[in-house]
């Protein structure tokens, strides 16, 4: 069987805009041009995967389970532009945290791939035609690790700007719009990835 290309989306400043730690669905929004961004990679036919890290648990900021209610909040205000998320995948530790059952060091929290090489092999994804968009250089890295091309979503999330070769986007952009004009612009095309022109100039 052939395998499938995924977008993995990561969730707080890239779908959603960003409330720190945040589980109350009532304060949960998309970006204004998520849902018909990511109905046009449904359409497609890319696979769509969330991938997020939620350090709020092992912090305990918030229980396990009040995860639910996002997920719940979220895949509602996609399904009226008629997207429906593959799945969600989520990191709930933190090597700092004060829940012992979540204070270790782990494979899966970005910049770590593990969520998504998880999710290539229980979707059958192709990582290599697969993309990640993230609006800070530890996606980014997450998705170079796993193999995918990514792209930045220069949004104002990103503080440190650690550099490294695992941390220099494909593409760079200031909306998921853009985002999607950039992946479906290379959907197809068997060239390997490179990174985002300008990048050294635009980081410095």
């Amino acid at each position: 069987m052939a395998l499938n290309a995924a977008v993995f989306i990561d969730k707080d400043g890239t779908l959603i805009h960003d409330v720190p730690y945040n589980v109350d669905p009532a304060r949960i929004r998309l970006r204004d041009d998520a849902g018909t961004a990511l109905a046009r990679l449904q359409r497609h036919g890319f696979h769509l995967i969330l991938i997020t890290n939620q350090p709020g648990v092992a912090l305990e900021l918030f229980e396990h389970d009040a995860l639910e209610a996002v997920w719940a909040k979220i895949a509602l205000d996609l399904s009226a532009f008629g997207v429906v998320l593959d799945a969600v995948y989520h990191c709930p530790h933190h090597p700092e945290g004060s829940d012992a059952r979540y204070a270790l060091a782990c494979d899966c929290r970005k910049p770590e791939p593990g969520l998504l090489l998880r999710a290539a092999h229980e979707h059958r994804l192709d990582l290599g035609r697969s993309w990640l968009i993230g609006d800070i250089l530890d996606d980014v890295e997450a998705g170079r690790r796993a193999g995918c091309r990514t792209v930045l979503l220069d949004v104002g999330s990103e503080t440190e700007w650690r550099g490294g070769r695992l941390r220099e986007p494909d593409r760079v952009a200031k909306s998921l719009t853009e985002a999607v004009d950039a992946i479906l612009a290379e959907a197809d095309s068997p060239a390997a990835p490179s990174p985002a022109a300008g990048w050294s100039a635009w980081t410095a």
